[in-house]
């Protein structure tokens, strides 16, 4: 038994003992290129919030990791076969349901552990935020605490390199060879702004990429995977400890 798992745990523990922290991962379901998983980001979500949880177990944290949410907003990608969507209305439902359920048992700090860049939570946290005023309501991207550049050659934010190497670490039976994959090329858009980052158009999903993946992957490791989530593990793990070190949910300087 993990004490740090809620699905491991058990009421002959949590009878008497309380959390300070719970954190909940949060994946999709979608293709990723031809030759990684359609759970790819859940894997990613589940393990690094495991290993960060223990770390920060290890070190006197007291989180509970919740069951991973496998469904995410994938509005952009309605034509792509079996890609599943659940609008952000949805996951403001599901975030609402569950801050009640913790906010009435006395956890006062929550983390979503993002692993889907179709997830954007700030939007619903801040309205959260006016209904649950004494809790500490916070969300992290997992996948932009590291510069890919430290141990990637090749940029792209899906089914990339980054995502191939670390899928081949942690599910090596679900990675089909390399030169079963496409190449990941991105269509950009015709509108400059767009481009340049300051405009912004959701990406038809099925318009920018012929192969679902944006993003080389053919120089993926299993090395390359293993370093990363070592490191993004940590960091996750100490992002933890600072949350559950704070006294009460107030995390400004005085």
């Amino acid at each position: 038994m993990k004490p740090y798992l809620l699905s491991e745990t058990n009421w002959l523990m949590l009878k008497e003992f309380r959390y300070d922290l719970a954190v909940l991962p949060w994946g999709a379901t979608e293709a990723h290129n031809y030759h990684l998983p359609y759970g790819t980001d859940n894997y990613e979500a589940s393990e690094i919030a495991e290993k960060s949880g223990a770390i920060a177990w290890e070190k006197g944290a007291k989180v509970v990791i919740l069951p991973t949410i496998p469904f995410g907003v994938n509005t952009g990608q309605s034509d792509i076969y079996l890609d599943l969507n659940i609008n952000p209305s949805t996951q403001r439902y599901i975030i609402k349901d569950l801050l009640t359920v913790l906010n009435r048992q006395g956890i006062k700090k929550f983390l979503i552990l993002n692993s889907h860049g179709g997830n954007d939570f700030k939007t619903i946290l801040r309205e959260l935020g006016l209904e649950f005023p004494d809790m500490l309501l916070m969300c992290c991207d997992w996948f932009k605490a590291i510069p890919k550049s430290k141990y990637f050659d090749h940029s792209g934010d899906h089914a990339d390199e980054l995502e191939t190497s670390l899928i081949m670490h942690l599910r090596p039976d679900l990675v089909l060879p390399l030169e079963k994959a496409g190449q990941g090329k991105e269509k950009f858009s015709k509108i400059k702004g767009i481009r340049e980052g300051w405009a912004w158009s959701e990406r038809k999903w099925s318009k920018v990429t012929e192969d679902t993946g944006i993003g080389d992957p053919t120089k993926a490791t299993v090395e390359k995977g293993q370093n990363y989530f070592e490191e993004i593990t940590n960091k996750v793990a100490h992002l933890y400890l600072d949350i559950c070190k704070l006294e009460g949910t107030d995390h400004y300087e005085k």
